[in-house]
Formats: structure tokens, C-alpha cells, sequence
């Protein structure tokens, strides 16, 4: 009897789920899943993966059987795949859709766990639950919502801020983030899908929620460089979209994660995430 190797399909191929799929297709899994251009579709297609040109509307057709993981950000009407997809989402293994911390808004520095209620403060972050929303009821409720922090890795962290001279020390009092190195996402994601009956919220992030420029000064340190000067938040002259970043302050646990995935991050710090990306040559100023 031959055995069908598991599928993922993927709704958004992008930074994070590459990661997942480069783990999971070590493991004999199939990967399918969406772009929005030929030239992407091509260069998935050359790794393995049947990519496939969506532009977010309109119909589309997904594998019985496979696991799905949603990536896409939602619009005003909230997750386009959620109202194009023609395949019933019970005919899935699990589906799994990537969310954001933002949905809880500000909470002055406190911590937020996976039981504690939405309370977005931005259209963005509302837009976020309501897509929540709209896959926990084609689900019913079944849904996996990994709610995410801010996502650094090769090609994304402060090493590249500083290489592109864009690196800001901007210090607001009391100001804490929580992040997450894409390869702890992608670990945590493929815990996940070994773990069909595990559904509801769960937060993949780092153990060290902390203040932005001191991100900023351990990577210029490890280069051996010095960081950029310090900026007031009030005199830093942010657009909106950044500024509104530093509106909501929150420290984010993992607990539930490790508890029923056990699952634990590879760079519990961003000291650690950050020394696995110059070990591995992506932090280079000069290539």
C-alpha cells in the first residue's frame, strides 16, 4: 500500500511560509499554494512547490486533504480566501491562519496571553479580527489563530537596517516589542500541523519582549560598528504607519505554545536570533 505523503496548501507563499515549506518538503511533505505573479510562481516552482497565480479574488480550487495555512493580510472585507475558496474547509486536515498580536491593542507594557480578549486599536488590527472571525466560522470553529509579534530573519533584522543606513535608535519611554525569528515561526507551524486536533489561539514569539534600540545596539555591536544616535520618540518625525507601531505597547507570552505543541524557540532572544543570522552570513555589511 503506498502512503500519500501530507500536503500543505498555502494561501500567500511568502516569507514565512517558504520557511515552513523548506522544512516541511525535507520531511517528504508536498507544498502547493498561491502568488500573485508568474515570475514568483516560476521561482517556487524551480524549489518544488506548485505555485500558483491568484490575484485574491475569485474562485479557487484547493486539494482534498491538504492543511491549510493562510498568510494573506485581510482587506475591508476581511480574509480574501475566506470568501473565494471553493473547497469546504471540513474536507481539510487543519487550517491555520497567520494573525497578529495587534489585535489586542495597547496594554501599557502588561502581558498578554492567548485567553486575553481583542481589543484592536487600529483598522488594520480590526481587520484582523474580523478575518478571525470569518475562518472560525467555516470552520466551525475549529480554526487554528497564530497570532504573530513583529517577524525578523535573513534579509529582515536590524543588520539590514544598518547595511541600507535606514537603522533608527528611537526611544520611547517604556517601550517594549515582542518578535519572533522566522525560523521559530516555521518550527512552531510545522509542530502545528502535526497536531491536527490542536485548534484555537496560540502566539509563536521569542522569551524576551524588549525596547527597539536596543535591537539596534546589539546589532551594531556585533558588528562592530557603532549604532545610530538615539532620537526622542516625540522628535523623530514618524509617518503614520510607523508611528502608529509605537501606540501600542504589550509583552507577549508563548505559553501555550510550548505547553501544546512543545514547541520552543531556537532563539529564545533576539540576542540569539540576531547571532544565528551573522553565524550564518546574512548580517554581513559587505557581502
Amino acid at each position: 500500500m503506498t502512503v500519500q505523503p501530507s500536503l500543505l496548501f498555502v494561501f500567500g507563499l511568502g516569507y514565512s511560509a517558504q520557511q515552513l515549506a523548506s522544512r516541511l518538503m525535507a520531511s517528504g511533505w508536498q507544498v502547493a499554494g498561491t502568488v500573485r505573479s508568474e515570475a514568483r510562481a516560476a521561482g517556487l516552482r524551480s524549489r518544488g512547490i506548485d505555485a500558483r497565480v491568484w490575484a485574491g479574488e475569485g474562485p479557487l480550487e484547493v486539494p482534498d486533504g491538504a492543511h491549510w495555512l493562510v498568510t494573506l493580510p485581510p482587506g475591508k472585507d476581511g480574509c480574501p480566501a475566506a470568501q473565494s475558496v471553493q473547497a469546504c474547509p471540513q474536507l481539510a486536515e487543519s487550517v491555520t491562519y497567520l494573525s497578529t498580536t495587534g489585535v489586542y491593542g495597547d496594554l501599557n507594557g502588561a502581558w498578554v496571553a492567548e485567553w486575553s480578549p481583542v481589543n484592536p486599536g487600529s483598522a488594520r488590527a480590526a481587520a484582523r479580527v474580523k478575518a478571525e472571525g470569518q475562518w472560525l466560522a467555516k470552520t466551525g470553529g475549529r480554526a487554528r489563530l497564530v497570532r504573530l509579534p513583529g517577524i525578523y530573519g535573513p534579509g529582515r533584522s536590524a543588520f539590514d537596517r544598518l547595511r541600507e543606513g535606514t537603522a533608527r535608535r528611537i526611544v520611547k519611554e517604556g517601550q517594549v516589542f515582542s518578535r519572533v525569528h522566522v525560523d521559530d515561526i516555521a518550527s512552531g507551524l510545522e509542530a502545528l500541523m502535526q497536531r491536527p486536533e490542536v485548534t484555537g489561539v496560540l502566539h509563536l514569539c521569542d522569551d524576551l519582549p524588549a525596547p527597539p534600540q536596543d535591537v539596534i545596539t546589539h546589532a551594531a555591536g556585533l558588528l562592530g560598528i557603532d549604532p545610530p544616535p538615539e532620537v526622542p520618540f516625540d522628535a523623530a518625525d514618524l509617518s503614520p504607519m510607523a508611528a502608529s507601531f509605537y501606540a501600542e505597547c504589550k509583552r507577549v507570552t508563548n505559553a501555550r505554545a510550548k505547553a501544546a505543541l512543545g514547541w520552543r524557540p531556537a532563539h529564545p532572544t533576539y540576542r540569539d536570533g540576531l547571532a544565528a543570522i551573522l553565524a550564518a552570513g546574512s548580517g554581513r555589511i559587505f557581502p
